[in-house]
């Protein structure tokens, strides 16, 4: 696998937390016009995604061939991206995806200071705190109180879980294994969507088909999952586990923004400086990845 920098593994991040940031109006709105659960939503985008990068993701001169990680990293994969998908059902993409984000790299940080023995230095810690004062005052801003429901938060932190545990082990088996990005996030694909056929039913998992729901199953699995974690796992094996899920917090902005936009949700004075902290820590880290 071709050596990436921590600087462009930072850029890397960045991109794909921008398409994340889209992945969950993607699937708000594919449960509005395509008639489709958040299984099925899943469902339908590892299966696309895994397509999209068999088909276009550019293959090493002699591929390795998968092996017995990509188990524990579809099976995680998963469990995070349908939860987040419950969590959205019950509290709006804006609610669902600061909860998620916000407790993921809290749990990143405590997985790789005792699983990875990666340490926090002061620059690190100070950017983490002020993205997560940022996320306490989007929380703020944005939540009303019949959004924040105990099943949409508890959806929201075992999304928040399954994506700190995927971030952990695809780094440990980064620094151990040096496998290919592009194969693990396929095998990955794979794995998460036989996970999840078991428990799709028909009325959840088959599209009304029309132009809308096939043009944004399709983006679905392009842009936020075949794209963002190709990069994401290519990421993984330059910058610790912390430091990309700190970065990624920027996927909180854009998915907030979105939820404006798209879905009348609602920014408060306090939310949108937030967003302003939240996006200066993401952009101060980003900047110097080395310092994480």
């Amino acid at each position: 696998m071709t050596h990436v920098s921590a600087r462009r593994g930072a850029v890397y991040v960045s991109v794909a937390a921008t398409a994340w940031g889209t992945g969950g109006a993607a699937g708000s709105l594919l449960f509005e016009t395509g008639g489709l659960g958040p299984v099925g939503v899943s469902l339908w985008r590892y299966l696309l995604g895994a397509a999209f990068l068999l088909l276009l993701a550019p293959r090493p001169a002699s591929p390795r061939p998968l092996s017995w990680r990509v188990l524990p990293i579809g099976a995680g994969m998963a469990l995070y991206q349908t939860a987040y998908f419950a969590a959205i059902a019950h509290t709006g993409v804006a609610v669902a995806t600061v909860v998620t984000m916000g407790a993921t790299p809290v749990f990143a940080a405590l997985g790789s200071r005792f699983l990875l023995r990666e340490r926090l230095g002061g620059f690190a810690l100070g950017a983490l705190a002020a993205a997560l004062a940022g996320l306490v005052l989007l929380t703020a801003g944005t939540a009303r109180e019949a959004d924040a429901s105990a099943a949409g938060i508890g959806w929201a932190l075992a999304s928040a879980a399954g994506y700190a545990g995927v971030t952990l082990l695809s780094r440990l088996f980064s620094r151990r294994h040096q496998d290919d990005a592009a194969a693990t996030a396929t095998g990955g694909f794979v794995v998460a969507a036989a996970c999840l056929a078991p428990f799709a039913t028909a009325g959840d998992v088959l599209p009304e088909v029309s132009v809308t729901s096939v043009a944004l199953l399709l983006y679905l699995g392009a842009v936020p999952t075949a794209l963002a974690y190709g990069l994401f796992f290519r990421a993984l094996s330059a910058l610790r586990a912390t430091t990309v899920s700190v970065i990624s917090l920027g996927e909180t902005v854009g998915a907030a923004l979105l939820g404006v936009l798209l879905f009348g949700e609602r920014l408060t004075p306090p939310a949108w400086c937030g967003c302003a902290l939240l996006l200066a820590a993401v952009a101060v880290l980003a900047a110097r990845p080395e310092a994480g």
